[in-house]
C-alpha cells in the first residue's frame, strides 16, 4: 500500500515539476534578452577595437547581421529568437577578434623574421 502512495505522490511531483518548468520558461520568453544584446554588442565593440573588420571581415559581417537581425527580432518581442540570435552574433564577433588577433601576431612574426634575415645579411656583408 505504502508503494502505491509512494509512487502516486512521485506522479504527483513530476507533473508539478513539469508544470513549474514550463511556466518558468515560458516567463523566460516574456523577457527581452537584455543582458545578451549587451554582451554582443561588447563583443562586437572588442572585435572591432582589434582589427576584425580588416582581418576578418566575414566573420564580421555574420556577427553584425547577426546582431540587426537579433535587434530586429528584439522590437517585435520574438524574445527568444533576438537571445538566439544575439549569442550567434556574440560568438561570430569573439572568433572574428581571435582571427583579428592571430593574423596581427603572424603578422608581426613575419615582419622580426624579415629583421632577422636583414641583419643577417648585413653582418655577412660587414666580413
Amino acid at each position: 500500500m505504502q508503494t502505491k502512495t509512494f509512487l502516486k505522490n512521485s506522479k504527483s511531483l513530476l507533473i508539478l515539476l513539469a508544470a513549474g518548468s514550463a511556466l518558468t520558461l515560458a516567463g523566460c520568453a516574456g523577457n527581452p534578452p537584455t543582458a545578451q544584446m549587451a554582451v554582443a554588442t561588447q563583443s562586437l565593440n572588442a572585435a572591432e577595437t582589434a582589427g576584425a573588420t580588416e582581418y576578418a571581415p566575414v566573420e564580421m559581417q555574420s556577427a553584425r547581421k547577426k546582431m540587426n537581425e537579433a535587434e530586429k527580432a528584439e522590437f517585435e518581442k520574438d524574445y527568444e529568437k533576438a537571445q538566439y540570435l544575439a549569442e550567434q552574433a556574440e560568438w561570430d564577433a569573439r572568433v572574428a577578434e581571435r582571427k583579428a588577433q592571430a593574423e596581427k601576431v603572424q603578422r608581426a612574426v613575419e615582419d622580426a623574421k624579415r629583421s632577422v634575415e636583414e641583419l643577417r645579411n648585413e653582418s655577412l656583408r660587414g666580413k
